[in-house]
């Protein structure tokens, strides 16, 4: 047993010491400090009046009501308190001091546009390159990278077969002067035998003479990718135990062919998405930091930093109303740069649509740069540091990534076959959970499953180079791509201010599977809204409960006379005032399964 599988049994660190604030939790505004009794009870009087806490709930339940758990079971409070810092397992905190690298990507289809990319990136605020490589052809490297300062703007790829590694080391040899000593060959066995469309490859066999080119060279050997299983809906803690799980296999190997671990260590790069979910990307970064530290030190190794490059999530994005991209995008940027990122690589907003075009390469790159050079984010090392919500779920996420490398070790390390199907077999179950949030919409999808446009124009891309990305949305999107020629009849039923809501809430709904709606505007009958009727098939009643009550009846019976054949209630199925309805959607349903049973009944 080496001291590295020694270390990886004894478990994690003890916690520095931060000591909790006297008391409980205190707010402070207006002058006045308020305690957090009084802070359940605005809180409780908040939820109550939303119909969220129930009027004999005691105000302490705002906690269980306001609790988020997380796909790693993990459960984030509403807000912190000095009680979290009590029972923590691990320590350390990240230490990039200024600014992350802007780590610009480019998708390397034709090496001349490829390389006017490239230049136009570096000279408009980029500092390091990540090209994404087209592995149906060879390429030109002394094009690609025609007028690049290699002593400058480290190099590093993406997902990179080992032909296109060892054509990037050859080309590196052939180079006067220095190199960054942050460009990679990105090798990555591992990654690239988990991928689908890239299985029976014998990279690993490659790793050893490639680490030892990277070391002859001064630069990076090894990419540890956990944004490919990030890809296939792998949650934050299995994609934590991957990552490391894997870098620890690569340290073995790198041992048994002779080189000093501290050498090995610093030949690798650790690669993580970073998400929209703010607090759980700041999270995930702190908590990497001190896994791979934790490996490290058991490895006997000292003074050896993790080198952490993140990149904005890809299953997050939509090819629906990619602008909210931007958003999304703005947000992991933000949280992978407080986290303490090394460097970062913001997605472009347009990739789901096909190659990335200038504009939102532009985009991209200005991201990081808004936050570093205007908003001042990497002004401050680790500014998420001592929150007592932060450090609760750093150590909680830290914890459960442990727990999944010990399932990884325990199935013979990250490059048996038996521990990547076991991974693959928990990242499904994780994604068939994730899959139900989004179908009942407890994980709304702005553009995608919340507030769609029908009549969106999506912006034209070229085809993009093969990537395998498990969207989160690929549902809905596909329900999109196919929409219905027939609308459903929105039976509004009074005034508009008595029925907007309900008819906003099935227009919303409907347009999330690609289906219309035309509606019958304010009534005050069953003859008004039948006066509206124009044949179609499938009607949703809209309206109040009063509503319902008062009349809801015979509208059903003169729609089904007009040839109406499935009618739908807005409104939840056990508080129905009108029972001759075959269907009915409120919040909370399964939206995906109520899609469908609206499409057959059209497509009849």
């Amino acid at each position: 047993m080496t001291d590295l599988d020694r270390g990886l049994d004894g478990g994690l660190d003890e916690p520095e010491e931060l000591q909790p604030a006297e008391g409980s939790l205190r707010l402070v505004g207006d002058g006045d400090t308020y305690d957090v009794h009084a802070w359940e009870a605005a809180t409780a009087a908040v939820l109550r009046k939303a119909r969220h806490l129930g009027e004999d709930a005691p105000d302490s339940d705002v906690w269980t009501a306001l609790t988020r758990t997380t796909l790693d079971g993990i459960d984030v409070a509403p807000i912190g308190q000095p009680s979290d810092l009590e029972g923590r397992t691990t320590s350390g905190r990240p230490t990039r001091a200024g600014a992350w690298d802007v780590r610009t990507q480019v998708e390397v289809v034709d090496d001349r546009a490829a390389n006017e990319a490239v230049l136009q990136d570096l000279e408009n605020g980029a500092t390091s390159v990540l090209l994404h490589l087209d592995e149906e052809r060879e390429h030109d490297w002394a094009t690609i990278l025609d007028g690049v300062l290699l002593d400058l703007a480290p190099v590093v790829l993406d997902r990179a077969s080992t032909e296109q590694v060892e054509a990037f080391a050859t080309f590196l040899e052939g180079i006067e002067g220095a190199l960054h000593p942050a460009t990679n060959l990105s090798l990555d066995p591992q990654t690239v035998e988990m991928l689908p469309h890239r299985t029976g490859t014998s990279a690993r066999d490659q790793l050893v003479p490639l680490a030892r080119r990277a070391f002859q060279l001064g630069v990076r050997a090894l990419v540890v990718d956990g944004t490919a299983l990030h890809d296939e809906g792998a949650s934050d803690a299995q994609e934590l135990g991957w990552v490391v799980g894997t870098g620890v296999a690569y340290l073995r190997l790198l041992d048994e062919a002779g080189f000093p671990l501290e050498q090995a260590a610093r030949t690798v790069e650790l690669r993580i998405a970073a998400t929209d979910e703010q607090f759980a990307t700041i999270a995930k970064l702190r908590a990497v930091r001190r896994l791979w530290a934790r490996v490290l030190e058991a490895s006997g190794v000292e003074g050896v930093e993790a080198a952490l490059h993140a990149v904005t999530s890809r299953p997050m994005t939509s090819r629906r109303d990619p602008w909210v991209n931007m958003l999304r995008g703005t947000v992991a940027a933000f949280a992978a740069g407080v986290g303490g990122a090394d460097a970062v690589t913001v997605v472009p907003f347009d990739e789901p649509l096909g190659a990335p075009d200038a504009f939102g390469r532009r985009i991209a790159r200005n991201t990081s740069s808004l936050l570093i050079e205007e908003s001042h984010v990497a002004a401050v090392t680790d500014p998420a540091g001592g929150s007592y919500a932060v450090e609760r779920l750093t150590d909680d996420l830290a914890v459960a990534g442990w727990a999944e490398l010990g399932r990884i070790e325990g199935d013979g390390g990250a490059l048996a076959d038996d521990a990547r199907s076991a991974v693959r077999e928990r990242v499904r179950a994780v994604a068939e959970q994730r899959d139900a949030q989004v179908a009942d919409r407890s994980r709304p999808l702005t553009g995608v499953s919340e507030f769609p446009n029908l009549a969106e124009v999506l912006p034209e891309r070229e085809p993009l180079p093969h990537r395998h990305v498990r969207h989160h949305g690929w549902a809905y999107e596909d329900l999109r791509a196919a929409p219905m020629d027939e609308p459903v009849f929105l039976a509004t039923m009074g005034p508009v201010a008595a029925h907007t809501a309900r008819a906003t809430f099935a227009t919303n709904l409907l347009a999330a599977g690609g289906i219309a709606v035309e509606t019958a505007g304010a009534t005050a009958s069953v003859d008004d809204v039948l006066a509206a009727h124009a044949g179609q098939r499938v009607v949703v009643l809209t309206g109040t409960d009063a509503a319902y009550a008062e009349w809801g009846a015979d509208l059903v019976a003169g729609l089904r006379s007009a040839g109406a054949t499935y009618v739908v209630l807005a409104g939840k199925p056990g508080e129905r005032t009108v029972t001759e309805v075959d269907d009915s959607c409120a919040l909370g349903v399964d939206a995906l399964g109520f899609l469908g049973r609206i499409r057959e009944e059209l497509s009849k």
